[in-house]
C-alpha cells in the first residue's frame, strides 16, 4: 500500500511541476510531439556509442588506438554476473522492478532538495542515468530531471532490462577519460573484464558513483573504502555471505595503469589512409569518384566518404594488419641512423608470399600525421624504372636472352641525348651488364625498339597514380617523369618480379566490428604482367646488379637477392629497390625541396638503409 501511495504522490508531483515549470520556460518547445520524438530517438537503431578503434599487428597485438575518448565495448555475455549484481545493488536496487524511475527514491530526493536552493540528490535509477548519458547530458535542473523521466520510461518500453544494463555499463564514466566497464578494466588493470577477480570488479564498480572522488589513481584509499562499502551492500542483499565479504576485502588491489598505445606512427597513419580506400572500394565510393563528371560532384562524394570513414572509426572496429613490429623497428632505426637532420627518406617492405606491407617508414624522426614520404611523396624514379619500363618489356617482346648484346654508348633521339654516369662509353655489353651498370645509352635504344606505347602498356597494371600521357617520351626510359612515383608504388611494382604477377599491396588484412564480424577485406586477384621466362631473366639481371653492379654496396647474403639502384638528375634522389627470397624493399632518400646531394653520394645512405633492413 505504501508503494502504491508513493507512486500516486510522485505522479501528482510530476504533473504539478510539469504544468507550472514547463509552461513557464523554453523547455516546453522540446515537448511538442514529445512521445513521437522519444519513440524515434530511443531506439536500438539510433543508439550509437563512440568507441575506440584498434590497430593490430600480425600477432593480434594492439599497436595503435584511433578515436577518443578511449572506449571498448563489452557485450552482455562478456560482463560477469558479479559486476551486474554489485552495480545494481549499489546504484539501483529496484532496477528489475521499476518502470524507469523509482518513486520512493524520487520522494526522498524531493524532500531533501526542498531544503536547498538547488538539486542536491537526484534519486536516479540506472535507466535514468543511461538516459542522461545517451541523450541529455549532466545538467541538473528540475526541467531536465522531468525530461529525464520521460526518456527513462521510453527506454524501458524499447529495451529489455538486460539491454539497458549492458548499455549502462558501457557508457558510464570511470574517471581519467575512461568510459565503460571493459575500458576501465583494461585501463586500470590491463586485463579484460572477464579476467578480473571479484575484489577488482568491486573496486572499479566503486568509481562511477563519483568519478572525481573515487579516482583510483589520485584517491586510491577512498576508492578502497567505497569498494568495501559495496561489498557490504552485497551482504545486505544476500548476494554474499559475511565470510565471503571479509575475504574479498582482504584481497590486495594492485593497479596496472595502461598508457595510450600509439606505436609505429608511420605505419599507423598509412593504415588509417588505407582504411578509407578500403571503405571506398567495398561500398562503391571509388567507382562513384571515377565516374564523377564535375569537380563539385567529386567533392560531394569525397565528403560522403569522409563521413562514412569517421562513422566506421567511431564504431570501434578492430583493424588487423600485416605489421611485423621487429621489421618496422629495424626500418625506422635504419632510416634515422643513416640520415642527417637535413635529409628525408622513406622505406617500404612487402612480404613476397602474401604481398602484404609488413613495414613502412615515412620520414626522418617521423611524427604521426605528418607528411608520410612512403606513400605521399612522388619523386622522379631515375634508373629504378628501367627493369619495369625498358628491360622486361624488351625481353618480353623479343624473347631476348640476358647475354644478348646491346650498344651502351651515348645515344641521341632528336635533341634528347642522355649521358652515361661518369660519361663512360662502354660499347657493346650484355643485357645483364647493361642493367647492372645502369647505362642510359642502352636504355634509350631498347625503348626505341620496344616502342613508347608498348613500353607504357607494360606498366599500366601497376598503381602509378600520377603517370600521365605527358610522360610518354624517351626521357622516361631513364626515369624522367612529370611527377614520378611514390616509394610504395615502385616497391609494389617490383613485386611483379617475384613470379611475374602483380597485386596491389596492402597493410590491412581485414576489419572486424567489436562483435568479431568481418566488415571489410581486400578482394583483388593478381594480374599476370610478365611471362615466366621474362621474370626469370630479370631476376638474374637484378642479381647481377646486387653482386657486381650498382647495388653491390647494399648486398646481403640470402638464397636470392636482386637489386636496382637509381640516381636522378643533379643527384636529387637516391633509390635502392630490390628483393630477396622472402621480402621486397624500396628505399628513397632525398630532400623535400629537391637539391643536389652529390657530396654524400660516396656515403651510400640508401644502400646502407636497404642493407640494414634486409640483413
Amino acid at each position: 500500500m505504501r508503494v502504491f501511495a508513493g507512486y500516486v504522490t510522485v505522479i501528482s508531483f510530476v504533473l504539478i511541476f510539469f504544468t507550472t515549470l514547463f509552461f513557464a520556460t523554453d523547455e516546453w518547445n522540446k515537448v511538442q510531439s514529445f512521445q513521437q520524438e522519444l519513440e524515434h530517438t530511443v531506439s536500438t537503431d539510433t543508439i550509437d556509442l563512440n568507441r575506440t578503434s584498434l590497430l593490430l599487428d600480425q600477432d593480434g597485438k594492439v599497436f595503435s588506438e584511433v578515436n577518443r575518448p578511449y572506449r571498448l565495448y563489452a557485450p552482455d555475455d562478456k560482463i560477469p554476473a558479479f559486476l551486474k549484481d554489485i552495480l545494481v545493488a549499489s546504484e539501483d536496487q529496484h532496477f528489475y522492478e521499476h518502470v524507469g524511475f523509482d518513486a520512493g527514491a524520487i520522494l526522498r530526493a524531493v524532500v531533501k532538495n526542498l531544503v536547498f536552493t538547488h538539486i542536491q540528490q537526484g534519486g536516479s535509477t540506472i535507466t535514468q542515468q543511461l538516459a542522461r548519458n545517451l541523450y541529455l547530458g549532466q545538467e541538473k535542473t528540475y526541467n531536465r530531471k522531468l525530461t529525464e523521466l520521460f526518456y527513462a520510461h521510453e527506454i524501458e518500453q524499447s529495451l529489455s532490462k538486460d539491454e539497458i544494463l549492458e548499455l549502462y555499463m558501457n557508457v558510464i564514466y570511470f574517471s581519467n577519460g575512461v568510459y565503460g566497464i571493459e575500458t576501465a578494466s583494461q585501463y586500470y588493470f590491463q586485463k579484460s573484464v572477464t579476467e578480473l577477480n571479484q575484489a577488482e570488479m568491486a573496486f572499479i564498480a566503486s568509481i562511477p558513483n563519483n568519478p572525481g572522488k573515487y579516482d583510483p589513481i589520485d584517491h586510491f584509499d577512498q576508492t578502497k573504502v567505497r569498494q568495501e562499502r559495496l561489498i557490504d551492500i552485497l551482504v545486505s542483499t544476500s548476494k554474499l555471505s559475511k565470510d565471503e565479504a571479509e575475504k574479498l576485502k582482504k584481497v590486495p588491489i594492485t593497479l596496472n595503469v595502461r598508457k595510450k598505445t600509439d606505436l609505429y606512427p608511420d605505419y599507423a597513419f598509412y593504415v588509417e589512409n588505407e582504411l578509407k580506400d578500403l571503405i571506398a572500394f567495398n561500398e562503391g565510393f571509388k567507382l562513384e569518384l571515377e565516374n564523377a563528371s564535375t569537380a563539385e560532384e567529386k567533392k560531394r562524394i569525397a565528403e560522403n566518404l569522409e563521413e562514412r570513414f569517421q562513422d566506421v572509426i567511431s564504431s570501434g572496429v578492430r583493424i588487423q594488419t600485416a605489421l611485423q613490429p621487429a621489421l618496422q623497428q629495424k626500418s625506422v632505426r635504419a632510416l634515422n641512423e643513416q640520415l642527417n637532420e637535413e635529409l628525408q627518406g622513406a622505406t617500404v617492405t612487402i612480404d613476397n608470399n602474401t604481398r602484404d606491407i609488413v613495414a613502412l617508414s615515412g620520414g626522418m624522426n617521423y611524427q604521426k600525421y605528418n607528411f608520410n614520404h612512403a606513400f605521399q611523396a612522388f619523386r622522379q624514379p631515375g634508373s629504378v624504372i628501367k627493369p619495369l619500363l625498358v628491360y622486361a618489356p624488351y625481353i618480353e617482346k623479343f624473347k631476348a636472352g640476358i647475354n644478348d648484346k646491346v650498344n651502351a654508348n651515348q645515344y641521341c633521339i632528336g635533341e634528347y641525348c642522355p649521358v652515361n654516369y661518369g660519361g663512360v662509353q662502354p660499347g657493346k655489353v650484355t643485357l645483364k651488364q647493361s642493367l647492372a651498370q645502369s647505362y642510359n645509352g642502352s636504355a634509350v635504344r631498347l625503348m626505341e625498339k620496344v616502342g613508347i606505347e608498348k613500353a607504357f602498356q607494360s606498366i599500366s597494371p601497376f598503381s602509378f597514380e600520377k603517370v600521365t600521357s605527358k610522360d610518354k617520351t624517351y626521357a622516361s626510359s631513364v626515369g624522367g617523369f612529370t611527377y614520378g612515383m611514390s616509394p610504395l608504388e615502385l616497391t609494389e611494382a617490383y613485386t611483379s618480379f617475384i613470379n611475374g604477377r602483380y597485386q596491389e599491396s596492402h597493410a590491412i588484412v581485414h576489419v572486424k566490428d567489436y562483435n568479431g564480424k568481418i566488415l571489410y577485406q581486400w578482394k583483388e586477384d593478381p594480374k599476370k604482367v610478365w611471362s615466366q621466362a621474362t621474370t626469370s631473366k630479370i631476376r638474374k639481371m637484378l642479381n647481377e646488379g646486387a653482386t657486381v653492379g650498382t647495388g653491390k654496396a647494399a648486398y646481403v647474403s640470402k638464397p636470392y637477392v636482386g637489386i636496382k639502384t637509381g640516381t636522378t638528375n643533379n643527384y636529387h634522389d637516391y633509390w635502392v629497390i630490390g628483393l630477396t627470397d622472402s621480402l621486397t624493399t624500396g628505399v628513397w632518400v632525398g630532400h623535400d625541396i629537391p637539391r643536389n646531394m652529390s657530396q654524400i653520394e660516396h656515403q651510400r645512405p640508401s644502400h646502407k638503409i636497404w642493407q640494414e633492413i634486409m640483413k
